[in-house]
């Protein structure tokens, strides 16, 4: 019998003898209660096991005894962060090792030459954005959950948020990793200078990864310099069509800006429900754009009127970054007001072509009207990252069921649409089969082998992408 299939209690009992021969008491946890909350992220229908122990460890010496011990008793790892994933990709094996990074908190250095930080994983997003912008510089990447989730783990799902449109994702501002291995050896990866090409770019192997390959403990992160407050304005459609066409008329235009948002009836009505905020309820699709350029204003202006030829039935600009902040908070509230609507949620996460966009929420649409059911979408409508969110009823089976369908058929049709499954929450344990269908059988096998090289007993993150 291997190890992997001995009984719980003999794994268990060895591997905290081991553990703790190298590790603080305090860093490991083994109740069964205490170990439970860390059995899943934020995903609904995916399965999650019962962990063996959880490991909190502070330095990367921990992390390799961790892996170390691993490999020898042949144990799987789970890597996490703040648990705020929406696939299922840091959900707990069963047996496993939970090892939760978020102790590993440090921001080691900001350095304004070289515009770089240099931080553990465990460092919140907005800890960091924060910390940097006292030296005048700016970290883009800004996920929803950016004030919980963790820089490991918008690294490990590749995390995108509402500045991609002009900043790019994350997997664009990191320079270089410390990483331990299966084997528990630590290896670093490319490079802390503005240019580097030398060999096989690893890191951006391991960004997106989801835990796979590698269990990253420190990261360094590219910087740019803080761009001025940006200004934002609404924009009012009688119909999600003509706020997608108002989208591809800025893009063509060649207009830059920091934030284009989209938000259907559903979720504005939703919204206004949750926050009392006061968006307007008689509009079909509300498009929210900002600058941070020197002229906001002026740019604002311009897209105004590239929305009034689409359509717009109102285009109402923000007097100042207060106004400007209470509309992205609207924004960033849209999951949460979502989730509220039924009680639960199932959130797709399809990028499609910008061209193709107006399709995509048409589709969406006859989807719902099919299972009957909710179906609010937000996106990140400047680079046609679209998530039609499933509102359900989790105690009604029927409904659970009509959920999972639709979920899978807004997918396909992502696929259809020229598209892809994820443009920011990974794969994880949600997506596995539709990964299969998007990359093709050759893809599949050349992943499988990256994966074989780094990781030839298949502990780490075991079950998860493929």
């Amino acid at each position: 019998m291997s190890r992997l299939e001995a009984p719980r209690d003999e794994v268990t009992g060895n591997l905290l003898d081991r553990l703790l021969a190298g590790l603080p008491a305090g860093a490991v946890l083994s109740d069964p209660d205490v170990t439970a909350s860390y059995a899943h992220d934020m995903a609904g229908f995916c399965p999650a096991g019962a962990p063996a122990v959880v490991v909190l460890p502070r330095t990367a010496e921990e992390v390799q005894h961790v892996m170390r011990t691993a490999t020898e008793l042949r144990v799987p790892v789970v890597p996490q962060g703040a648990r705020t994933g929406l696939s299922g990709g840091a959900n707990a094996t069963e047996g496993c090792i939970v090892l939760s990074l978020t102790r590993m908190d440090r921001v080691i250095e900001i350095n304004p030459v070289d515009r770089v930080a240099v931080v553990e994983p465990g460092v919140v997003n907005a800890v960091l954005s924060r910390a940097v912008g006292e030296h005048g510089l700016y970290y883009p990447p800004d996920p929803s959950s950016w004030e919980t989730c963790t820089i490991g783990g918008n690294i490990g799902t590749a995390s995108g948020g509402l500045c991609c449109v002009k900043y790019g994702v994350t997997a664009e501002y990191v320079l270089g990793l410390d990483v331990v291995l299966a084997d528990g050896r630590l290896m670093s990866t490319g490079r802390r200078t503005a240019k580097g090409v030398a060999g096989y770019d690893l890191t951006r192997l391991f960004v997106g990864s989801e835990g796979s390959l590698g269990v990253v403990v420190r990261a360094i992160l590219a910087l740019k310099p803080q761009p001025p407050r940006q200004l934002a304005l609404a924009a009012e459609f009688a119909s999600g069509a003509a706020a997608c066409d108002a989208v591809c008329r800025i893009m063509a235009g060649g207009h830059v800006p920091s934030l284009l948002e989209l938000m259907d009836r559903t979720t504005v009505r939703a919204v206004n429900e949750l926050t009392r905020i006061g968006l307007p309820e008689t509009t079909e699709a509300l498009l929210l754009a900002a600058f941070d350029t020197p002229d906001p204003a002026a740019d604002l202006a311009a897209v105004g009127a590239l929305c009034e030829a689409a359509g717009a039935t109102q285009v109402v600009p923000a007097e100042d970054a207060a106004e400007s902040e209470l509309l992205l908070q609207a924004r960033r509230s849209a999951l949460v007001a979502l989730d509220a609507v039924k009680g639960t949620t199932m959130i797709d996460d399809v990028c499609v072509p910008r061209s193709r966009l107006g399709e995509m929420l048409e589709g969406v649409e006859r989807i719902a009207e099919k299972h009957g059911l909710t179906i609010g979408v937000v996106a990140h409508a400047g680079d046609g990252n679209t998530h039609p969110t499933v509102c359900f009823d989790a105690a009604d089976s029927d409904e659970r069921r009509r959920a999972r369908e639709s979920f899978d058929e807004i997918m396909g049709l992502g696929l259809d649409l020229g598209g892809t499954i994820t443009g920011e929450h990974g794969v994880g344990v949600l997506k596995k089969e539709w990964l299969a269908r998007e990359i093709g059988p050759v893809g599949v096998e050349m992943q499988r082998a990256v994966k074989a090289a780094f990781d030839p007993l298949g502990i780490l993150n075991p079950g998860k992408l493929f």
